[in-house]
C-alpha cells in the first residue's frame, strides 16, 4: 500500500490502544489499517527504511492512506518530514 507518512514524537499520552509510544509504533486510520496490524515501512524511493512497525495509535489528521511514524526526538521527526512510503503487511 502506498501512503503519505509523517512523523511524531512523545506527547505525554499513551497510544490509542493504551500502550506507551515507542519507535516501531505508528498512528493509522484504524478504518484503513486496523490496530495491531504488523507491517514493514520504507520510503518510496528506498532512501529511508523505518522497518517493522505495529499500528498502535491514531490521530485527528490521520485520514485515508496516511500514517504517522513515531520517533524518539523532535530532530528525528524534522529530518524525516513527510514522505511517500510503501507499507508491506506482515503475516
Amino acid at each position: 500500500m502506498t501512503v503519505q507518512a509523517t512523523a511524531y514524537t512523545y506527547t505525554g499520552h499513551n497510544c490509542s490502544t493504551g500502550v506507551a509510544p515507542q519507535p516501531g509504533y505508528i498512528a493509522v486510520n484504524p478504518k484503513v489499517i486496523p490496530y495491531g496490524t504488523k507491517m514493514f515501512i520504507v520510503t518510496e524511493d528506498g532512501e529511508y527504511v523505518y522497518g517493522e512497525a505495529t499500528a498502535e495509535d491514531c490521530g485527528g489528521l490521520i485520514k485515508g492512506n496516511r500514517i504517522d511514524l513515531f520517533f524518539d526526538t523532535v530532530e528525528e521527526c524534522y529530518a524525516f518530514g513527510a514522505r511517500m512510503c510503501q507499507v508491506y503487511f506482515l503475516i
